[in-house]
This record gives C-alpha cells, sequence and structure tokens, in this order.
C-alpha cells in the first residue's frame, strides 16, 4: 500500500505542477486548447511573422493551439470567430476538433499524397508563413529519435523551400542532441535569417527549442 500512496503523492505533485502552471492557466483562461498557443505567440512577437492578409501552414497543427493563434491574429478584432483576413491550412496525422476559418487536413505529411492535398488547398497561392511544433513518437533510443526529428525537419524546410514566398518564414521545433547542428546548417543554406529561439513558455527542463527561418535564399 505504501507503493500505491507514494506513486499517488508523485501524480498529485506532477498535477500540481501543471494545474499551477502559468501558461496552461492563461490557456484555460484565453481559450487556447494548449499552453503552446504562447510559444508561437512569443516567436510571433519577436520576428512580427504572421501578418493581415497572411497565407498560414500549420504542419502538426493537433490540438489546433497554433492554429488557434493564428487565426485570431488574422482576425481584424483579434477574435476567435467572426472575420478572417487571410487563410490557414492545418494538417496533422491525429484528428482535430473544428476551428471556424482553418481549412484541416488529416493524415501523413511524409505521404506524397497527403502532400498532394495540401498543395491542392493552398490553389497555388504562395505561402507568407510555415509553422511547425510536429514532434515524431519518441522511441528513447538517441540515434533513432534524431532521425526521425531530423527527417520531419527536413520535410519542413522542403515543404517552405518549394511554397514560401521569397521573403516567408519557416517555424520548426526540434531538440538539442544528435543532430541538431545539421540542421541548424540546413536552415543556414536555405534562408537569409535563421535564429534559434528558447520560448519563456517553454518549460526549462524541456530540451525543445524551435528554429526561425525568415527570406529563402537565392538559388543558383
Amino acid at each position: 500500500m505504501k507503493v500505491k500512496s507514494q506513486s499517488k503523492k508523485i501524480n498529485k505533485a506532477w498535477l500540481n505542477d501543471h494545474v499551477n502552471d502559468t501558461y496552461v492557466k492563461l490557456a484555460q483562461k484565453e481559450g487556447f486548447r494548449a499552453r503552446a498557443a504562447y510559444k508561437l505567440k512569443e516567436i510571433d512577437e519577436q520576428f512580427g511573422l504572421v501578418r493581415s492578409g497572411a497565407t498560414v501552414v500549420d504542419l502538426g497543427c493537433a490540438p489546433g493551439a497554433w492554429s488557434q493563434y493564428v487565426r485570431r491574429r488574422l482576425s481584424p478584432e483579434g477574435a476567435a470567430a467572426g472575420a478572417l483576413n487571410g487563410a490557414i491550412i492545418g494538417l496533422d496525422i491525429l484528428p482535430m476538433e473544428p476551428i471556424e476559418g482553418v481549412t484541416y487536413l488529416q493524415g501523413d505529411f511524409r505521404e506524397a499524397e497527403v502532400l498532394a492535398q495540401l498543395e491542392d488547398a493552398l490553389q497555388g497561392r504562395p505561402v507568407d508563413v510555415v509553422v511547425s511544433d510536429m514532434a515524431p513518437n519518441l522511441s528513447g533510443i538517441a540515434s533513432t529519435d534524431a532521425a526521425r526529428i531530423t527527417h520531419l525537419v527536413e520535410l519542413a524546410v522542403d515543404f517552405a523551400s518549394a511554397h514560401l514566398r521569397p521573403e516567408g518564414a519557416l517555424v520548426v521545433k526540434l531538440f538539442h542532441g544528435g543532430g541538431y547542428s545539421e540542421l541548424v546548417q540546413l536552415f543556414r543554406e536555405t534562408f537569409d535569417v535563421v535564429k534559434p529561439v528558447k520560448p519563456k513558455a517553454s518549460r526549462d527542463k524541456s530540451s525543445e527549442t524551435f528554429l526561425v527561418g525568415i527570406g529563402l535564399k537565392r538559388r543558383g
């Protein structure tokens, strides 16, 4: 019984930390589906990425907090519903509850058929911003996880390279560890401006960080 009691204490401690988290409380108060909204908010406020009239693609969008943030940024009134000055397309393997004004596609970003659906949804429009909070299911094997993360970021860079306006921007999540320096190098080869960011809303214990790339380098 002591073991069970100890386990309950640990669960209670985690729950307490979560419930008392400033950003969790703020998300509940402001109607965001996850505290992650404040990570993108901080990045956007630092770099001025999401502007009125923009076309934004949200890769790995479920449960929808980043799409919710972008939707409010593109609203003339900053509202969660109503008029929208711009377009948002979200994509994820997981199902997502609808968000007004967001075109949602369910599928695996690694499959050509799903990428084709995404391209169809764009209807030939160039993209102003691509945001990606994608993360693979981690196995706990460092080399395997690094390879999975690298693959997702490379796909996001390929998509951004093919669809962004010349002055457009890409934001991706990645983790310190294997493959990190190679991905920073890939960004430097692809974008004019490259900035790593660790938002305040990102938990201190987490090794996650974000890379922002702005302005596609001219090829050739």
